[in-house]
């Protein structure tokens, strides 16, 4: 039995493709960076929202400029993004069939921006994609739209297709995956085709060119002050690149930890062993110009100082609000208008009382 499979995990001889484990472990690599970077910048942010509260709400254009940056210096420097130079992968050009580039060769421009692209562009679309359906299936179960608007008659029918797009998204992916695993494709991944291009192991010839070219860049020596300024540059965008993809690669392991640690499943045991009375109402309360101020009566909304009207709390402070008041705020400001805190469409809790 295992030798039926063994061709999964070791390739043939004179075969530089990597296993498929090798190939979906260097792309979950970077699918577990970005939630574990993203709860560190959450606890950050709540720790101090007035300061950090730009970071939450600008993390994922962050995210992907940073991305860009790294992937980047990567493609140039290894012809291969972190996660593959993590795995010692190097991508080539498709059907060249003639001897393989080093590593240092770098990748024909025409598939070094399309494999860019791909790399930091389609996931980024992704997420934003997802969070737009997780707000409109939010918008649709509050009804904030009459029934018979078109706009809800459009979302509805959006929200309708979209998981039959989604499934078929990822049944692309899976089906190149089972090709390559049976030798039918050169690709396990859909993008690598786009792009143009296709992994392979890295040889010891490509070691050492490596190490050639990062000794060489730190001892050449430039003469003129255009090309000391260039070098200057080029050596600063480097030093950022090289400080992101050194902390990831030590971090990596851990990082993949708090993703597990903070994983639902675990999240419930946690719970159950930890086990607290109800903590008392938050005592840091957000004075800035556009906060609210609480009302004397426990039944007015703080935004509009009215009596509530469909009573919807925040489950990240606890204050209560009109549904359509707080649904408001909370989407242009993410954060409570009380406390500051980060707040997202996800934490509103509607409440019902005996009479309604």
């Amino acid at each position: 039995m295992a030798e039926l499979g063994a061709h999964l995990t070791a390739p043939s001889a004179g075969d530089d493709r990597p296993s498929i484990f090798e190939a979906v472990a260097q792309d979950s690599l970077m699918a577990a960076v970005k939630p574990a970077l993203q709860h560190l910048v959450k606890v950050l942010v709540e720790s101090n929202p007035g300061r950090y509260g730009f970071l939450w709400h600008w993390f994922d254009e962050i995210y992907v400029l940073l991305d860009l940056l790294l992937q980047q210096h990567y493609l140039t420097r290894c012809s291969a993004s972190f996660s593959e130079n993590f795995y010692s992968l190097k991508r080539i050009p498709t059907g060249d069939h003639r001897q393989q580039p080093l590593a240092t060769a770098g990748l024909p421009k025409r598939q070094h921006w399309k494999s860019l692209l791909l790399l930091v562009l389609v996931p980024y679309l992704k997420g934003k994609l997802e969070k737009l359906v997780s707000s409109l299936r939010e918008e649709d179960e509050y009804s904030i739209h009459p029934p018979s608007s078109s706009w809800k008659r459009f979302y509805r029918a959006f929200l309708a297709a979209y998981p039959f797009v989604n499934m078929t998204w990822e049944g692309w992916f899976l089906i190149q995956q089972l090709c390559y695993i049976l030798g039918k494709a050169q690709h396990h991944s859909p993008m690598l085709r786009l792009a143009g291009v296709r992994l392979v192991r890295l040889t010891a010839e490509d070691m050492q060119a490596l190490e050639k070219k990062l000794a060489g860049a730190t001892t050449s020596q430039t003469h003129s002050i255009k090309t000391q300024v260039q070098s200057a540059v080029r050596k600063t965008l480097a030093g950022i690149a090289f400080s992101l993809s050194t902390g990831l690669s030590i971090s990596v392991f851990f990082l993949q930890f708090l993703d597990w640690w903070y994983s639902s499943e675990n999240q419930e045991t946690i719970k159950s062993l930890t086990a607290l009375p109800t903590p008392p109402p938050p005592m840091h309360l957000d004075h800035g110009a556009g906060s609210a101020l609480l009302p004397k009566l426990k039944t007015v909304c703080p935004l509009c100082r009215k009596i509530r009207v469909n009573a919807t709390a925040l489950s990240t402070s606890g204050f209560v609000f009109c549904y359509r008041c707080v649904y408001n705020y909370v989407k242009t400001h993410q954060r409570c208008p009380i406390t500051g805190y980060a707040t997202e469409l996800q934490h509103l809790v509607k409440l019902y009382s005996p009479e309604s």
